[in-house]
């Protein structure tokens, strides 16, 4: 039997990655999700489970983030608290490299 949506469902452990997964209808990217909450809990030796984790982090900055505060603090975040995640305070300014003159 393969696996269903549903059935990846039953499978978040974390609150976040449940939530996430209810607006979800793309049975590849619920699987995906739940290979990154899988990562955070006990992460995969590979290089390519270690770029598959980069392009899903990378795609779902916020989700990543408090899948990992929702572990590492074993329980559920508050709203405030995921708020705070979603809004991170801005980075500050890279500084330019000098342009080379024009010969």
């Amino acid at each position: 039997m393969s696996p269903t949506i549903a059935m990846v469902r039953a499978a978040a452990r974390t609150q976040a990655l449940k939530q996430a997964l209810a607006k979800v209808q793309d049975w590849h990217a619920a699987v995906d999700l739940l290979f990154l909450e899988a990562w955070e809990t006990d992460p995969a030796p590979g290089a390519a489970a270690a770029l598959r984790i980069a392009q899903i982090r990378r795609a779902n900055p916020v989700l990543a983030a408090e899948i990992r505060a929702e572990l590492k603090g074993g329980r559920p975040l508050t709203p405030g608290e995921r708020d705070a995640l979603a809004d991170p305070p801005p980075a500050k300014p890279r500084p330019r490299a000098a342009a080379k003159a024009s010969l």
